[in-house]
């Protein structure tokens, strides 16, 4: 069998094209928390944070907030402190989690701040922060129950 060039550059040229579109499945564009390819935060209302649907009271407030990976039930703690609806601080800490949810939970943690500091409380509907996924919906368990308890 023999390759002529005609057959040679439309060889070069599909795998060229594969790895093109496999570059473009993996890239990413810079998130909010420093990372890129898909570590993010989904939020409501304007990028500044100015948005609000509701008022809420200054303050420290903690919570727990609860969820299911594939080890079993989780559990993190949030606490925040808001200024006029602003989040101004949060901390977030594992309650109860096995060996690999706490793998995640501690991505989850060193990246929460850069994405929630400085946005509005009612802004926030947080879906994968640095490579972790589902320790957000127990965050987000964990911000329904701070709204509740921070409501004027």
């Amino acid at each position: 069998m023999t390759i002529t060039l005609r057959t040679k550059t439309a060889l070069v040229t599909l795998a060229s094209i594969g790895l093109l579109g496999t570059l473009a499945g993996c890239s990413g564009t810079a998130q909010a928390d420093g990372t890129s390819g898909g570590s993010g935060v989904a939020t409501t209302g304007n990028s500044t944070g100015s948005t609000t649907n509701g008022t809420y009271k200054d303050g420290s407030y903690n919570a727990d907030g609860s969820y299911v990976s594939p080890g079993g039930q989780e559990t993190i703690n949030v606490a925040l402190t808001l200024k006029a609806n602003v989040v101004t601080a949060i901390t977030v800490k594992t309650v109860t989690a096995d060996p690999t949810a706490t793998q995640y939970e501690a991505m989850f943690v060193q990246g929460i701040s850069k994405v929630v500091v400085g946005r509005t409380l009612d802004s926030l509907a947080v879906t994968k922060v640095s490579g972790s996924s589902l320790t957000s919906q127990g965050f987000d368990k964990a911000l329904e129950a701070i709204k509740t308890a921070a409501a004027k």
